[in-house]
């Protein structure tokens, strides 16, 4: 028999998360306000890692800040850009240690998953008629894995491009958060294809920091690496639903 999976809400500050789980008790709201504790703290003392746009270097911080900076310098953004996916591959790493055998951490969009069976997290890209349509079918001895996606055209996220999703699927999540952020900001060009080729270039730069990105912006889609199989979905669904299959 399956374990029973329940789903959370939790949501401090700006940190909203939607927990997927298998585990029934934990104490997984405290230990994400430690983190935003802690990275508060560093950038009262260190305000530029809150608005640099380039990444920075921390000699000593918390492990949150290091693993933002680090994510920064692999993607040449500023450690922000990796905030959501680093708290999400965080909180996965907390219910993991603690006995959860099925995790999804949501962050907006921005995914950290370890799961023992196979699930299906939707694609949401703006008004792009692939947008709620398909999903991608996340095996489970490829996890644990991030999923975050950058949008130009969704949410309120920083960036400098037009895409309706970049998602990037990569071994961590707080690499993923900061490499769609990269990737997205050069999806320009007047034509939707001209956009998509932008960014898929720039993807290359990074080839050896993820296994796949694909990249979307109105009806012209296009990928680097190896991505997870992409499903029909029998629902409308959004990047973060779940279902087993």
């Amino acid at each position: 028999m399956k374990a029973k999976i329940s789903t959370e809400h939790i949501q401090i500050e700006e940190t909203n998360l939607v927990l997927k789980t298998d585990l029934e008790r934990h104490n997984l709201p405290n230990f994400v306000l430690k983190q935003r504790m802690e990275l508060k703290s560093y950038i009262r003392v260190h305000p530029e890692f809150l608005t640099s746009l380039e990444p920075v270097l921390v000699d000593k911080g918390p492990l949150v800040v290091s693993m933002m900076a680090r994510a920064g310098r692999k993607a040449e953004v500023g450690p922000m850009a990796a905030v959501a996916g680093t708290i999400s591959q965080l909180s996965m790493g907390f219910m993991v240690k603690n006995g959860a055998k099925y995790v999804v951490v949501d962050n907006g969009g921005d995914i950290a998953v370890k799961t023992n069976r196979d699930v299906v997290i939707g694609l949401y890209a703006g008004e792009s008629s692939l947008s709620g349509e398909v999903g991608f079918k996340i095996k489970r001895e490829k996890t644990p894995m991030g999923i975050c996606t950058s949008s130009g055209t969704v949410g309120h996220s920083i960036s400098f491009g037009r895409a309706d999703s970049v998602t990037v699927f990569a071994d961590e999540a707080s690499t993923a958060d900061a490499l769609a952020t990269s990737i997205a900001n050069s999806a320009r060009g007047n034509l939707d294809r001209d956009a998509v080729q932008n960014c898929l270039e720039r993807a290359e730069d990074f080839k050896e920091h993820f296994r796949g990105v694909m990249a979307v912006v109105g009806e012209s889609a296009g990928t680097v690496g190896k991505i997870p199989k992409l499903v029909q979905t029998d629902r409308k669904v959004v990047l973060g639903d779940l279902f087993d299959v």
